[in-house]
């Protein structure tokens, strides 16, 4: 078996794949409840409106994992950034520096587009994630809260 990663951009093609590996990350967090994307809507948000991308990584013909990003943007750089919304090597991959191969493709990637950043959001109790992630170098935000308005708090809110 041919152990090289490929990275590559996802097409229409990968939509099931795509939710399957969306649902194994989901599942690992403990969050496999609220995944509520069907490959409908994958197919219309992706592909059809362009609003996020999407790496697929494989070792031969085997998937072994995703990235899923989209374009941000910073008032104080005047430039758009990298948000990784997801990345996910699968359990039997780790330990293969695939990780590090992603993030070196979405690093080359932000820095050919002349982006200012690559950021992403962590749990706080997935410490292997954390350690991986200072080791590269990265840097936790400090003084910084997530807030969200979702569902009914949201409708509510638009009306």
């Amino acid at each position: 078996m041919d152990n090289h990663l490929k990275l590559r951009f996802a097409n229409e093609k990968d939509v099931p794949l795509i939710l399957e590996l969306i649902k194994e990350l989901a599942e690992y967090e403990g969050l496999l409840q609220e995944v509520v994307a069907t490959e409908e809507i994958l197919t219309e948000w992706l592909f059809a409106k362009k609003k996020a991308e999407v790496l697929i990584g494989e070792c031969g013909r085997q998937p072994v994992g995703y990235a899923l990003f989209f374009h941000n943007f910073s008032t104080f750089l005047g430039r758009a950034g990298i948000y990784l919304e997801d990345l996910y090597v699968r359990p039997e991959y780790r330990g293969r520096g695939y990780g590090k191969a992603f993030f070196r493709k979405l690093a080359q990637i932000t820095v050919e587009r002349g982006c200012g950043r690559l950021e992403w959001w962590c749990l706080d109790w997935n410490q292997p994630s954390i350690d991986f992630y200072l080791s590269l170098g990265a840097e936790p935000m400090e003084e910084w809260t997530v807030y969200r308005l979702t569902g009914d708090t949201l409708a509510e809110l638009a009306k």
